[in-house]
């Protein structure tokens, strides 16, 4: 998937500034696909520039003039055909597992602190996730669109859950290792 993608699905709930579109994204889809919103911006205008995305200035009294960017019928048909196409495994990348093959030579209450730090951040975006289903979804009648959010939701709480769980095992068997 690249950032152009992420962009378009943005764009289907509304039209947006970039600004808005950068905001959104950091409390959406940026949970699980980051993106500056310098990124954000340089990405807009190509998609602009392919016809994928139309552009409008709208005049402010007293401020700068805000650009609204609008999906277009091109870009909902990009939507389309990226969604039939076949989905990359995500890649690993993570430098505290790496630091559990060398326990042998590392600074183990060191490292423990490090997962309970982890721990934490992971703690920490349940809570958020959790907070956004009680605020948009419980309870409610959802529409395709937010039933397909409430699924990416569901996999996020259940993904930190398990990743806590683990953690916590983790720290238990750090704890138990003699220095």
């Amino acid at each position: 998937m690249a950032l152009a993608d992420a962009i378009l699905v943005c764009l289907t709930d509304r039209p947006m500034s970039g600004y808005d579109l950068a905001k959104t994204f950091d409390a959406s889809i940026g949970f699980f696909w980051r993106a500056s919103h310098q990124q954000v911006y340089r990405e807009l205008a190509r998609l602009r520039d392919r016809g994928l995305v139309k552009s409008q200035e709208i005049e402010q009294e007293g401020k700068p003039n805000r650009i609204v960017h609008t999906i277009t019928k091109s870009g909902k048909q990009a939507i389309y055909n990226w969604s039939t196409k076949p989905c990359a495994t995500p890649s690993l990348k993570d430098e505290l597992l790496v630091k559990l093959y060398a326990l042998d030579h590392v600074h183990i209450p060191t490292l423990r602190e490090q997962f309970e730090v982890r721990r934490d951040q992971r703690m920490a975006r349940l809570n958020a996730y959790l907070r956004i289903k009680e605020k948009y979804y419980d309870g409610k009648k959802l529409t395709r669109a937010q039933q397909g959010k409430f699924i990416a939701l569901t996999l996020g709480i259940n993904d930190e859950t398990e990743a806590i769980k683990n953690l916590d095992k983790a720290i238990l068997m750090l704890q138990a290792i003699k220095e």
